[in-house]
């Protein structure tokens, strides 16, 4: 969906698919606040596309943004409407059936975000659990490493949320973070949290 038909960047966009056994996945979804500042994470100087950085990555772009506030992967500014969105989706997926469904969250901070909004996991909550633990254990190994050698970095981000997401995204871990697989119940409030004291 675009608020004009010539804008750069969808107002909202969702992914879906089903499985074999007919169960709801998002795979993305993406909300824009069109009059906001523009980041071109997603996209190297000359055009061609990082692809969520695993083909990629605009440095200039990703400082900028996370200077102004962002988290990795994202354009632009949200418009603060997940809760909505969410809402509403229940209430499409309830009416398709089904009594859950399931999101693959790209990036530590959607994860911990989608916690907070009443989902568990169906995979990954160990990996998660270490990845905090490793941030914030005084003998972490991911918290020895934010030395500031680079802007991703800084000794300060094992402490919020977005700032965890943007060191991952930098390497921190030597491993990519990928195969979390979470799901919602409808109407229900999983009470998962694997980092409560996580500002954003």
């Amino acid at each position: 969906m675009r608020h004009t038909p010539d804008a750069p960047d969808p107002l909202f966009y969702c992914h879906l698919t089903d499985t074999v056994t007919k169960q709801i996945i998002v795979l993305l979804a993406v909300i824009n606040d069109p009059a906001s500042p523009r980041f071109d994470v997603d996209r190297l100087p000359d055009g061609s596309p990082t692809h969520f950085g695993a083909t990629g990555r605009n440095h200039p772009a990703e400082l900028a943004a996370m200077q102004a506030g962002l988290a990795p992967g994202q354009v632009r500014h949200g418009l603060r409407a997940l809760r909505d969105m969410l809402s509403a989706f229940e209430a499409f997926v309830s009416r398709l059936g089904h009594s859950l469904f399931f999101i693959e969250p790209l990036a530590y901070h959607n994860a911990i975000l989608f916690e907070r909004y009443g989902f568990a996991y169906q995979q990954g909550k160990r990996w998660m659990d270490s990845i905090h633990y490793r941030f914030a254990a005084p003998d972490g190994d991911l918290r020895a490493k934010l030395d500031g050698s680079t802007p991703f970095r800084q000794p300060e981000f094992g402490d919020s949320v977005r700032g965890r997401s943007w060191a991952i995204h930098d390497g921190i871990m030597g491993e990519p973070y990928t195969g979390v697989h979470m799901y919602k119940h409808i109407g229900k409030h999983a009470g998962v949290s694997t980092f409560s004291e996580g500002q954003w």
